[in-house]
């Protein structure tokens, strides 16, 4: 019978790239607004802001991760429910054989 295992769901390189870009720019966007306005209230508040955004924005891509990965293992579920009815429906039924007088 097939060994039945859960693999990892790894991200392919180029999204961690692109991850890592949006990641780099929020940083850099904070740290270079702070020093255009005249007073330190707006920056906080700018700042703030800006957090709350990132925060969001990772609380929906964490939701996302998870939803895909519920999603692939409903998936792998479901073909290995389906493989099992296959063997089962070509499984050797000797009851059958003799029932039906093809063997004695």
């Amino acid at each position: 019978m097939r060994e039945i295992s859960i693999s990892t769901i790894s991200l392919p390189s180029w999204h961690l790239l692109i991850l890592a870009s949006i990641s780099l720019h929020f940083v850099l966007g904070i740290s270079g607004d702070s020093k255009s306005s005249s007073t330190g209230a707006k920056a906080e508040s700018h700042t703030s802001s800006s957090t709350k955004v990132i925060l969001i924005l990772l609380g929906f891509g964490a939701v996302t991760g998870f939803t895909f990965f519920l999603y692939k293992l409903w998936q792998k579920k479901k073909r290995d429910e389906q493989y099992a009815r296959l063997l089962k429906l070509f499984e050797e039924d000797d009851e059958l054989e003799v029932e039906l007088g093809l063997r004695d």
